[in-house]
């Protein structure tokens, strides 16, 4: 049997708003002043009851008005504080729906290599990274692109051993399918020659058989286990950087991919005041039993902290030559992808959808090739059918490269598209020649989804792509090209208009977690989470969004970030 998703706490939210309103609204009584109001504003407040606005007022942590200059300018008190937008754009908080947070916040500090133009640059990069490094302590992250390089090759430990042969080294390419080891990194985690290939994984082999370094999906587990851990304390001073970050961007809550530790870290910062954006937290799906064995519920938390979601994988990506489809590569003919270790051995992927569903729980299952697509809504399918109708808020991550037949049943399925735009603009310059330009057509199909009547859902996937937004909001509306290739947008069919990349990022981030009745949106009763923009973002031409700043970032009625003054 489903349980309901209608939490106590959102009810005793709504009761305490509520009568708020009511008491300011009841006849002959004194209206309680705003704690805050932005006026002169070109308010886009992505609610279909009343989309435009001039201006917006906060009392505590909940929007009071929405309205003219003149119906908001009721609700101001001698303490009130006002925010003169100027004529720019103020939009509700941006909801991130895909990062890896704890990740791409130890990025901000870590070896950048993203950007390394050769692989030269590539391996000077993280020797001058090494000799600032104790000796003995691991170098991680990196994000490299060596389709960036001439003729693409992927990098060796050869390159990176004589700079660093006193520490451990495993950077990740910036998709986080594959990494390179160095061989000290290898020596400890125990790959050799030897070594077999695991479910899932390919350890990419030289002419002799020795492990080059590369190790793709399920082949680079045995480093992860050698690599330390870091303390709470350390995970929490990582996270307030990611935090700041955020909040300079607009970004005011966000769906955190990363490793279950975190979570204790955000309760703790929760717990101290220091949260500046809410966070929807996700449980590895292999990991179902326990929230279940706990009693949690999907959406389960408060404003602030929220899990319930559980995250699996079906597949690798495109980059990496691991995302799965039903036909091979054409540029490695030799295969066709990688079904991700969590589905082997055959049924188990169903086993736990099930076992996880029946508890209540939330899916958000990866799926990047057009096979892995269709075998996780078989799945979804299976769900529905042995548990019965249910608002089960399913999602599938990335569903990059969906096969034709299969757009219409995101809708009919009532299937999230949980997508990064900025990956379009990112692999539109080699995707091609991985798949054809045929299966492209439906890559990145945010416009025939929209079509079908199916919900989508933004995010960046950082610190797989850059974490702006507005990078992604660019992506979504242009789908032009890294390159410059691309002006009119790569596969332009799919582009969408701003209104609906926005919503994307607001209304279908939140719906994808259970609390668009809380947030997404600028509506009298929900959370305060306002942003001002340095431009009126209607009026900009579409290669200038990527450009645009957060002037004021607001959560929970609270000024989190204010550019004039460099505060964060």
């Amino acid at each position: 049997m489903r349980h309901s998703r209608e939490g106590v706490v959102w009810a005793v939210i709504g009761l305490a708003a509520g009568g708020l309103l009511a008491a300011g609204s009841a006849q002959g009584q004194e209206r309680q002043a705003a704690d805050l109001v932005i006026v002169n504003a070109k308010v886009w407040t992505v609610d279909e009851k009343q989309p435009r606005a001039e201006a917006v007022a906060l009392a505590g942590e909940r929007i009071v008005a929405v309205g003219s200059n003149a119906e908001v300018g009721a609700w101001v008190g001698s303490k009130t504080k006002r925010i003169d937008a100027g004529g720019k754009t103020v939009l509700p908080g941006l909801i991130d729906a895909h990062v890896h947070f704890y990740e791409g916040s130890a990025e901000l500090s870590g070896v950048h290599l993203r950007d390394a133009a050769t692989p030269e640059e590539f391996a000077r990069r993280i020797g001058e990274f090494a000799k600032k490094v104790p000796k003995g302590e691991w170098i991680l992250g990196g994000s490299w692109d060596h389709e960036l390089w001439a003729s693409a090759p992927l990098p060796e430990r050869d390159w990176i051993d004589k700079v660093t042969p006193n520490h451990p080294v495993f950077v990740s390419r910036l998709d986080g399918h594959m990494a390179l080891a160095n061989s000290v990194a290898l020596r400890l985690a125990g790959i050799t020659r030897e070594t077999k290939e695991p479910r899932g994984g390919t350890i990419v082999r030289d002419a002799k058989g020795e492990p080059t370094g590369v190790l793709k999906d399920a082949a680079m587990q045995p480093v992860f286990r050698v690599i330390p851990g870091p303390s709470i304390e350390q995970r929490m001073r990582t996270i307030r950087a990611g935090l700041a970050e955020v909040r300079r961007l607009g970004v005011t809550g966000f769906h955190d991919m990363s490793s279950p530790l975190d979570l204790r870290a955000f309760q703790k910062l929760a717990m101290q005041g220091e949260m500046t954006a809410r966070v929807y937290f996700a449980t590895p799906m292999e990991q179902w039993e326990s929230p279940a064995r706990t009693g949690i519920l999907a959406g389960f938390g408060n404003e602030w902290v929220r899990t319930g979601v559980l995250k699996g994988y079906a597949d690798g990506s495109l980059g990496s030559t691991t995302a799965w489809f039903f036909e091979r590569y054409n540029d490695a003919p030799e295969t066709s992808g990688l079904p991700a270790a969590m589905m082997f051995p055959e049924g188990s992927m169903r086993k736990m959808a099930l076992g996880a569903d029946q508890a209540g729980l939330q899916l958000a299952v990866h799926a990047i090739g057009d096979r892995a697509i269709r075998t996780i809504l078989d799945v979804f399918a299976e769900v529905e059918k042995e548990d019965g109708a249910a608002d089960r808020r399913l999602r599938i991550e990335h569903a990059q490269h969906i096969h034709p037949d299969d757009i219409a049943r995101f809708a009919r399925q009532k299937v999230i598209a949980s997508m990064q735009p900025y990956h379009a603009i990112d692999d539109g310059r080699w995707a091609e020649k991985r798949i054809g330009a045929k299966r492209c057509e439906t890559t990145y199909a945010f416009q025939s989804l929209l079509d079908a009547g199916a919900t989508l859902a933004f995010g960046s996937d950082w610190p797989v792509a850059p974490l702006s937004p507005w990078w992604g909001l660019y992506a979504a509306v242009t789908r032009r090209t890294l390159d410059g290739k691309n002006p009119g947008g790569w596969v332009p069919k799919q582009k969408i208009r701003l209104e609906e990349a926005i919503r994307a990022y607001t209304m279908g981030a939140a719906y994808a977690e259970f609390s668009e009745k809380e947030k997404g949106s600028l509506t009298v009763g929900k959370l305060a989470d306002v942003i001002v923009l340095d431009s009126d973002l209607f009026a900009l031409a579409l290669e200038k969004i990527k450009d645009v700043q957060v002037v004021v970032t607001i959560v929970g009625g609270r000024v989190v970030y204010r550019a004039e003054s460099g505060k964060n």
